[in-house]
């Protein structure tokens, strides 16, 4: 009777210590794409007033989840926001909301390499104003992974073109403008160090602008590599130069759906409705 006893209390104490079964949590992944110690949590949605359709919408490319965002030329401008008005850096895209009516703005990523500040490292132009020069140094990192790539454009005209390019034909300052590297296609054709589905995975974001000069925001939902990416660009959206923006922070935050991503991010790009009359970025 009482190893009956003893039999049953040990079962009941196993069963304690083992975890319930659960779905597969997401992995949060370094920058170099090993695995990280916590996992990051999947994007989620939240309630959302009435802001109209969304501009993004939830794909998947070769088994991977991705969220595609459109920025159409007709319907939207773009902005670029890293210096609030006490000209230090939001720092996020939660507080960067915070100074905007959420009513103008069709969507913000994060857009550009930065340094510890939070201060884009290479070319950066905010509301007109040139506030870093193209960075054409060498160095380690994606930054430096030539060709890197500068995103750029005012009013409705938006281009993505690598720096190199851009510094021997681009003589106008654009209103808005943010470099960022590796370049994962140029000319339709995969960045040289780019393998067709490398071991290094993250959540990883990038943009391109198509023949009929829309901008393709891309991020992933789950650890992508970087020729998963590229490809999507080349073979879905037919898009011929697509710009890397960053690993492992990519961050989104779409009002019309409730999404708000987390994350220490430097510039975001700024989608506002053409529409709107509010200015969607501080002065």
């Amino acid at each position: 009777m009482k190893r009956a006893a003893l039999i049953l209390a040990l079962t009941l104490a196993l069963a304690a210590c083992s975890d319930a079964p659960a779905g597969e949590a997401q992995v949060k992944v370094k920058f170099d794409g090993s695995d990280a110690e916590e996992p990051l949590a999947a994007p989620t949605e939240t309630a959302a007033p009435d802001l109209g359709p969304s501009a993004c919408e939830s794909v998947t490319f070769e088994s991977i989840p991705l969220t595609h965002c459109i920025a159409d030329p007709a319907q939207h401008r773009i902005a670029m926001a890293n210096l609030g008005k006490d000209k230090q850096p939001f720092g996020s895209l939660s507080a960067f909301a915070a100074s905007v009516d959420p009513a103008t703005i069709a969507f913000a990523v994060n857009g550009g390499m930065y340094g510890d500040d939070l201060k884009a490292i290479g070319y950066y132009v905010q509301n007109g104003e040139r506030l870093k020069e193209l960075n054409r140094a060498d160095g380690d990192g994606n930054f430096y992974m030539k060709p890197n790539g500068v995103f750029f454009g005012s009013d409705a005209k938006w281009q993505v073109l690598g720096s190199n390019t851009f510094f021997n034909t681009i003589g106008d300052r654009p209103q808005f403008g943010t470099q960022s590297g590796p370049l994962l296609l140029a000319d339709g054709k995969l960045h040289p160090e780019v393998q067709d589905d490398g071991p290094s995975k993250a959540i990883r974001n990038a943009v391109g602008v198509d023949a009929g000069g829309k901008a393709h925001f891309v991020i992933s939902d789950a650890p992508v590599s970087f020729g998963q990416l590229a490809r999507y660009y080349r073979d879905v959206l037919k898009v011929k130069n697509a710009l890397y923006l960053d690993g492992a922070i990519s961050s989104l935050w779409d009002p019309a759906r409730g999404r708000m991503d987390k994350g220490r991010v430097g510039p975001i790009i700024v989608v506002t409705k053409r529409e709107a009359k509010a200015e969607a970025t501080p002065e």
